[in-house]
C-alpha cells in the first residue's frame, strides 16, 4: 500500500502540470479571483494581458470591475452576481474596456471551484471581439 503513495502523488503532480500549462498557453484569458462576492483576482494568464492591456501584477488584489465602464450593461452584471451568489456558474458577454480606455465585447463564463459544496474560488474565461 505504501508504494501506491508515491505513485498516486507523481500523478497528482503530473495532472498539476498539464492544467498549469493549458492555462498558461490558452488562447482565451482566464482569471481565477477569490471566493468573496467583490471577487479579488489572484490570477491572470498572459491571454488576459493581450485582451485588455493590463499586465498580470496590475490586476492582483483588484476586481474584474476594473473592466467595467459606462457600456457595461448592469443587467449582465446583476445576473452575474445572482449567479454567484447561489454558488452557480454564469455565462454572457458585454461591453468591457482595455486598459487604454477601448471597449471590447467579451464573451465570458465563470465557474466555480469548489471543494465539496464550498466554493474556494471562481475562474473566468474570457474572448472578446
Amino acid at each position: 500500500m505504501s508504494s501506491a503513495l508515491p505513485s498516486t502523488l507523481q500523478q497528482l503532480d503530473a495532472n498539476h502540470e498539464i492544467l498549469k500549462i493549458l492555462i498558461e498557453n490558452s488562447f482565451d484569458s482566464i482569471l481565477i479571483t477569490d471566493a468573496t462576492l467583490e471577487g479579488k483576482i489572484i490570477y491572470a494568464n498572459d491571454a488576459f494581458t493581450k485582451l485588455t492591456g493590463y499586465e498580470i501584477d496590475e490586476v492582483i488584489g483588484k476586481t474584474p470591475r476594473i473592466l467595467q465602464g459606462k457600456a457595461t450593461e448592469k443587467k449582465v452584471i446583476d445576473r452575474l452576481t445572482g449567479s454567484l451568489k447561489e454558488g452557480g456558474s454564469f455565462e454572457g458577454k458585454t461591453i468591457n474596456y482595455r486598459k487604454d480606455g477601448s471597449p471590447f465585447i467579451m464573451y465570458w463564463r465563470v465557474l466555480p471551484i469548489k471543494k465539496g459544496q464550498t466554493v474556494f474560488a471562481w475562474i473566468a474565461i474570457q474572448n472578446g471581439l
